[in-house]
């Protein structure tokens, strides 16, 4: 998934050698500064690269944790801190990252295209350190304040849509697959006009995409990835539509416990997959018999054991309309509204990746440009 060391910056590889090969006199302060994991232990008030002082605490992930700090010479203006863990994978990981993000930023010098912007980066204490501009939460924590479970209204989806689509657009006209879109990876300004894209902890060149049946969180992940058939930037696309989908609804678009049961799921709302697309998939076995029949896995209701049901054909069994019209009573505006957003989820997550519309045409749909 990731390019040979060889291919990054030689003084950051050299930064990363060095901490890495350090040995501590002190091992008791060491464990100060570390818990078990490698999370840095953040302290409110304390300076990070002698400038930045920690006054708040965003939050934990597999890559790191998130503190907001002021920048003192820079006007005591907010920024946020990405905190890698203290380990040698995660180290490396933090310094592909560092790499994606500058390749980005470098691409987009205006700050057009809806990719967090980095400032600068800097070690503490052996933990990379990334600094990013400072945005008020992400779209998860959006919706849980302002959906109510319900969602937010169209013109924020369409608005939202738009943004997320360009910030694709700059992936990959700097061949960059992020890989893990979600609410969760999608930061709003306090105004919640403005999104921005942001965690590129699991991007990689799209000539470097690897076949991994877990790669992109559960619910946001395409098809081809659990089927492991070759995967480009349609992934990315996928992935915002299902996104999409629960910011309007509120409600996650494909609810699965398992990768077979996602692949089920999809199937009831788009019908099944072609036989000579199941046929090329490397991880076919895993969902599929020899005939191309659905191998369904779940548990019996009398004896709670595990049980394999065979379904040879699936037809759709679910309408997106219903779906996302729920309890509305729309007028004919409205709903025409609704039925662009319809038309352009149905594009997006066709399940045949080669048949599924680009970014480009994306943005061109008439949900996006209004018609």
């Amino acid at each position: 998934m990731f390019a040979d060391d060889a291919e990054l910056p030689t003084e950051l590889l050299s930064q990363a050698a060095t901490i890495a090969s350090q040995e501590f006199s002190n091992a008791s302060l060491k464990d100060n500064w570390d818990d078990t994991e490698g999370y840095y232990r953040v302290r409110i008030g304390e300076r990070l690269d002698g400038r930045y002082r920690v006054f708040g605490y965003t939050g934990a992930g597999v890559f790191g944790n998130v503190v907001r700090a002021t920048d003192t010479k820079r006007n005591d203006s907010n920024v946020a801190i990405k905190i890698i863990r203290n380990n040698d994978m995660m180290r490396k990981t933090g310094v592909r990252e560092l790499e994606v993000l500058k390749k980005l930023n470098e691409a987009d010098r205006l700050d057009k295209f809806h990719c967090l912007q980095l400032y600068r980066q800097f070690y503490h204490h052996n933990h990379l350190c990334l600094v990013f501009e400072n945005l008020s939460m992400n779209l998860r924590e959006l919706l849980k304040k302002y959906g109510n479970n319900v969602g937010l209204h169209m013109k924020a989806v369409r608005s939202y849509a738009q943004q997320l689509l360009l910030a694709l657009k700059l992936l990959k006209k700097c061949n960059i697959v992020h890989a893990d879109i979600k609410p969760d990876n999608i930061l709003v300004t306090e105004n919640k006009m403005t999104l921005k894209l942001c965690d590129f902890g699991s991007s990689c060149h799209v000539a470097d995409a690897e076949l991994a049946p877990y790669l992109v969180s559960r619910f946001y992940r395409a098809p081809e990835i659990m089927l492991g058939l070759n995967y480009d930037f349609g992934i990315d696309l996928w992935s915002v539509a299902v996104t999409l989908y629960e910011v309007y609804t509120g409600k996650i678009m494909f609810p699965g416990k398992s990768n077979n049961q996602m692949l089920k799921y999809m199937m009831d709302l788009r019908g099944k997959l072609p036989n000579k697309v199941i046929r090329k998939a490397q991880f076919k076995d895993q969902h599929f018999d020899q005939n191309c029949s659905f191998l369904y896995h779940e548990v019996d209701k009398v004896t709670q054991r595990d049980k394999i049901t065979v379904i040879p054909t699936i037809h759709p069994s679910r309408d997106l309309t219903t779906d996302l019209l729920g309890e509305q009573d729309l007028d004919r505006e409205g709903y025409k509204k609704l039925e662009q957003f319809r038309t352009f989820l149905d594009q997006m997550t066709v399940m045949e990746s080669a048949k599924r519309i680009t970014c480009n045409e994306a943005l061109k749909h008439p949900f996006i440009i209004e018609k």
